[in-house]
This record gives C-alpha cells, structure tokens and sequence, in this order.
C-alpha cells in the first residue's frame, strides 16, 4: 500500500481534548494521531471516541492524514473504539502492544467487515504497528513482511520496560540500556524485511530540541524515515531532520547520473575513491525519499 502524504512526523493528541486534536490537525505534523490508548484514562475512553469520531467527521478534508491510535487487542476496548470511529473514515489505525503477525491479522479482519458495513473500500485503511512493546513482539520484528495493511512499524521502550519488569530503560548518562537499542533495532531491520517506512519512537523531553534534532538526525542515518512527537514544537525539527537537504539530493543526483553514463560498470571512481552498486542504491534510495525519482 502506497500513501499519497508523508511519513515524516507523526503528532499525538488526546482523544479526549478537543483543543489538542485541533492543534495537531492544524500542524506541520504529516500525520495527526489521535489516541484513545494511554493518554486517555479509563473513564474518558467512552466520550474520547465520540469526540475522535466527531472530529474526523467535521474535517472531511485531509482526512487521509489524521490517525487513531485504538487499545490494544489484549483489552477490552478495540472493537469499541473501531465501532465509533471507523463510520468517520480515519486515514489510518496505529495498533499497539502487538504480540505478533497475527494481531495485525486479526485487526485486518475487524477493519475489513468495518469498511464493509460503512461504504469504505476493503483494505483502504491502513496500519503503523508498535512492535516492540511486549517481550514476545520482539521475537517477531521480523514477521510483517506482506502483513495486511503494514506500510510502517515503530517502536517503543515505556511499555518493554514495564512488559520485562525493569525499573528502567536508561543508562546512566540517559541513553537507552541495551535491550531498548536493540528494540531500535529490530524495528528497523524489521521494517527494511516487510518493505514498510521504520518510524522513530517518541522524545519525552519535548522542550530539548537540540537533542530531538540530534537524535533525529542520527536514526534517519541509520535508516529510520520519521519520528513520533508528544508537543507541536518537535514536528518542524522533525520534519528538517528527516527531509534530505539540497547537498544530499545534489550528491545523490551526481552517483546516479555517473552510474547511468557507464552502463554495466559495477564500481567506478568518483572524488578519490571508488563506488559500487550499494552507493548507487543508497543514492536512489534517498532521490525517492526527496521526491526526485
């Protein structure tokens, strides 16, 4: 499944807040998601999803990039939660806590009979998947690839914590410990097995932005496309960091133009040193993510 918007930066809001979902619809953010799951408390969750369905039914325009964050399948609630809000056609449903491949399974099948019943083209509605929140999704980072619906995974290191019982996910000096880089990780390889965009987790400290644009900087490198942001302030660092800059895109353009003047070459030299076919992929690579390929 192919979008026709960005993936850059994903915004959250409460379902419950009105004024929040508003600011994050009117935003920078490429996608505005509008969660039912943690930042809504138990007792709020019925009048959230009337107000997430009301909201999407007042905005007809540019639905395709406001999200729902549902609860997840082990609860109570999904069902609930796809019963108020899917007759408002949502741009697409962020599943967490998975276990595995066949929560997005099961959710493929709620989503369908939903779409079904309110006059939505079948498998229109897409997925983001939090892959790491449990101990057991971890060992299935790798299973999404042709999973329905999938166009992105993410990541999370607050709900492994509490899932393996650890009292917390820093070192010392405030960087992940060890099994929340390899959550990182395994998303990402998991993302580049299914042939999906790996979306970053959140920075809970909305006010560093030097950091944010650090770190956001650093994943990109490593193969991440987008992250997810708690405050408006994060998305426009976001967005910078994760659209490729004109030296990159004029550095990209002259590999693929050099490979292109020399058919059939397998590596060739280029400002003192040699490139081969994975810089030409790397080079295309980033041409699509700017668009100009």
């Amino acid at each position: 499944m192919t979008l026709p918007i960005k993936m850059r930066s994903w915004l959250f809001a409460p379902g419950d807040s009105e004024k929040k979902m508003a600011k994050a619809a009117d935003s920078a953010a490429d996608i505005a998601l509008f969660d039912l799951e943690d930042a809504v408390a138990t007792e709020n969750k019925a009048i959230a999803r009337q107000m997430v369905h009301d909201f999407l039914a007042a905005r007809p325009e540019g639905r395709e990039r406001l999200w729902v964050r549902v609860n997840p399948l082990d609860g109570p609630y999904t069902l609930d939660d796809l019963a108020a809000i899917m007759p408002a056609r949502p741009g697409g449903i962020m599943l967490p806590k998975v276990y595995g491949r066949q929560d997005v399974e099961r959710l493929d099948h709620y989503l369908t009979a939903f779409e079904a019943a309110h006059g939505i083209a079948r498998g229109s509605t897409p997925l983001i998947v939090l892959v790491t929140e449990t101990a057991e999704a971890m060992f299935h980072t790798g299973d999404y690839k042709g999973a329905p619906r999938v166009v992105a995974l993410t990541w999370g290191a607050e709900d492994l914590a509490d899932s393996i019982g650890a009292s917390s996910n820093r070192n010392a000096d405030g960087s992940y410990g060890f099994t929340y880089e390899l959550a990182r990780s395994m998303c990402l390889l998991g993302a580049a097995t299914a042939g999906v965009t790996a979306i970053e987790t959140i920075q809970g400290d909305f006010r560093d932005l030097d950091g944010l644009k650090a770190r956001a900087e650093k994943v990109r490198r490593d193969g991440y496309r987008g992250m997810l942001a708690i405050h408006p302030a994060q998305v426009d660092v976001i967005n910078a960091a994760f659209t490729p800059t004109e030296e990159e895109i004029a550095e990209a353009q002259a590999i693929v133009d050099i490979f292109a003047a020399n058919p059939g070459v397998g590596a060739i030299g280029y400002k003192g040193g040699m490139l081969d076919r994975p810089y030409l992929s790397r080079a295309e690579q980033l041409l699509r993510q700017a668009g100009a390929l």
